[in-house]
């Protein structure tokens, strides 16, 4: 059941833009044969994610094989993203499926994930294999307890990727940073790394072509993106939002939501200026 602080995006499929250009149907089928393959073998190499000096590497080859099945190039600028053997929290601007991916397939991490993803078919697994926390947003009431385990992950030297705007939009709109998840940085003492995505087609041009949004389902995503020709998705990582910068979670969650947007060349009120809305310690995912 969803509730009032259910995260919601008004982006729907008015927000794609026409014009981009598309692979044939051979190329299509190729591409989803490939991805098959890419996650068939990951599923076959889970034993190997239990031994620590490989299961970064091989996690890293897997992320980068499903988008070189999907043929998009990966492009990263900015900052060397590197734990150093130091919890952080990640956050980034969240459009796609395919943003997980690029993440991984930059430097394999944990992740908050929502807990509907558990379920699925071999992908489930995967994630779970991987040392995702799981969130149930539909129930507030376990929030705390999903932030307690989020700050102890951190604690312990996790790097840990987090989507504070709590659900995809086009790209060209974003949503706010929500704070819950910034408490647990704050909790455990470690830094915020935010990165910055943004898709574009290889003549330059901006495109909302693989957000996953409104009501489709993650079939009709993966086909729109199989069908893309010349996708480049890049990644800026910003830099480092040390512990001490801010002094709650929502003057956290506001500059690294600023860092992001700064990134992408959008105009931001500066964190100091915002208005601060009265809210309980957990309410806003």
């Amino acid at each position: 059941m969803s509730h009032a602080w259910m995260p919601a995006s008004p982006c729907g499929a008015g927000c794609l833009t026409p014009g981009a250009p598309a692979v044939g149907g051979p190329r299509r089928v190729l591409r989803f044969a490939a991805a098959i393959s890419v996650v068939l073998l990951a599923f076959a190499a889970l034993p190997v994610l239990f031994v620590p000096r490989l299961r970064e590497p091989v996690a890293r080859l897997v992320f980068r094989g499903v988008l070189w099945a999907f043929g998009v190039r990966l492009v990263v600028r900015g900052e060397r993203l590197d734990g150093s053997g130091r919890g952080a929290l990640v956050v980034n601007n969240h459009i796609s499926w395919l943003d997980v991916v690029a993440i991984g397939a930059v430097r394999p991490m944990r992740a908050l994930a929502k807990q509907e993803i558990a379920g699925w078919p071999v992908l489930g697994t995967l994630v779970a294999r991987g040392g995702s926390i799981f969130l149930d947003r539909e129930r507030l009431s376990t929030l705390p307890a999903t932030v307690a385990e989020l700050a102890s992950a951190l604690r312990g030297g996790s790097l840990v990727n987090v989507t504070p705007e709590g659900t995809t939009w086009c790209g060209r709109a974003s949503g706010r940073f929500r704070p819950a998840a910034f408490q647990a940085a704050l909790d455990a003492g470690v830094p915020v790394r935010p990165l910055a995505l943004r898709y574009r087609l290889a003549d330059g041009r901006e495109t909302t072509q693989p957000a996953f949004i409104g009501p489709e389902s993650l079939i009709d995503s993966l086909k729109r993106v199989a069908a893309l020709r010349g996708l480049v998705l890049e990644v800026t990582v910003c830099g480092e939002i040390a512990p001490g910068r801010a002094g709650d979670r929502r003057e956290l969650a506001a500059l690294a939501e600023a860092s992001v947007q700064a990134a992408l060349g959008n105009v931001t009120v500066p964190a100091q200026t915002r208005r601060r809305l009265p809210a309980p310690r957990y309410a806003r995912v």
